[in-house]
């Protein structure tokens, strides 16, 4: 059983700064990491990627040759790939043995909640080579200092929950930026618990853009509190910390710390309802020291 990460989110939320270094922090606390590159539109990669769509195919040339734009070119390569999955299942192969797997997707959200290509990839992926993934969905902090930005946000991830049928974390990342962002009406916690969304109705009704659609709002907001499964989580990409508490809720959500675990179904409930005690910074800090003083680690 492998195990590993669908990253997605909005253009801009840090997905691919969000793989590098989430790769680099697995890597100090042991694991052997693989990213995917299957974003056909990023040329510019910070990682090196086993395995890179576009010597699959490349959005430049589908919209040369289609006369497509970027949204058109990147369902057409999704559409593509799907048909071609046999090309990246003979890829993840060799990697499958002892490698974690974080996939970094598109940022055209619409692939995610609307279209049915990218959700049959990860399936076929699933099913023929018996992944374990939790898809991991970033949306820029910033959002939360815009109440209709921050609705819109909520209701983007319930539909991608909905749609994607995975093992699910939101995130609201660049955290440690929110405060340049402006002051925000309410606590943090506020917006990652998803708490009672009619405060934000007041902050609306003060904007003449946003106060036309009160009612169209208040629907939202009650879909969103029916269906009560958003909720997010923090991160910094640069502290060790925020990255080793999300690596945790992510370990749980895919079943990573049961891995070789040989137990009863009550050993495994002890586990999976209470919080995990490993200790990812001790290890990491042990792993980088060893690096720093150029010693081999045993």
């Amino acid at each position: 059983m492998v195990f590993g990460q669908v990253v997605i989110g909005s253009p801009g939320s840090g997905k691919t700064t969000y793989c590098n270094g989430m790769s680099q922090f697995l890597k100090l606390i042991g694991r052997k990491v693989a990213v995917v590159n299957l974003d056909p539109a990023n040329d510019s990669l910070p990682y090196e990627c086993a395995v890179n769509i576009e010597d699959l195919v490349k959005l430049s040339d589908v919209m040369a040759e289609h006369s497509l734009g970027p949204n058109g070119g990147l369902v057409y390569c999704m559409d593509y790939l799907e048909k071609n999955i046999d090309w990246l299942q003979d890829k993840l192969k060799p990697l499958l043995k002892d490698h974690y797997l974080l996939f970094d997707f598109p940022g055209q959200v619409e692939l995610f909640f609307l279209h049915s290509n990218a959700k049959k990839v990860i399936m076929k992926l699933i099913k023929k080579l018996n992944l374990q993934l939790t898809a991991v969905h970033l949306v820029d902090a910033h959002l939360c200092s815009d109440p209709g930005k921050y609705i819109s946000a909520l209701l983007l991830s319930l539909s991608t929950m909905l749609h994607l049928e995975l093992p699910h974390v939101n995130v609201l990342s660049k955290i440690d930026l929110i405060e340049s962002y402006g002051k925000l009406a309410f606590n943090l916690d506020f917006y990652t618990d998803v708490q009672d969304l009619s405060y934000l109705q007041y902050h609306l009704d003060q904007d003449p853009r946003s106060a036309k659609y009160r009612k169209l709002t208040k629907e939202l907001c009650e879909v969103i509190e029916n269906f009560s499964l958003v909720n997010f989580t923090t991160l910094d990409i640069q502290d060790k910390e925020s990255v080793g508490n999300l690596v945790k809720l992510i370990d749980k959500s895919n079943g990573y710390i049961f891995a070789g675990i040989e137990a009863s179904a009550v050993e495994f409930s002890k586990i999976a309802v209470s919080p995990v005690d490993w200790d990812y910074y001790r290890v990491a800090a042990v792993q980088e020291k060893y690096m720093n003083d150029g010693e081999d680690m045993e």
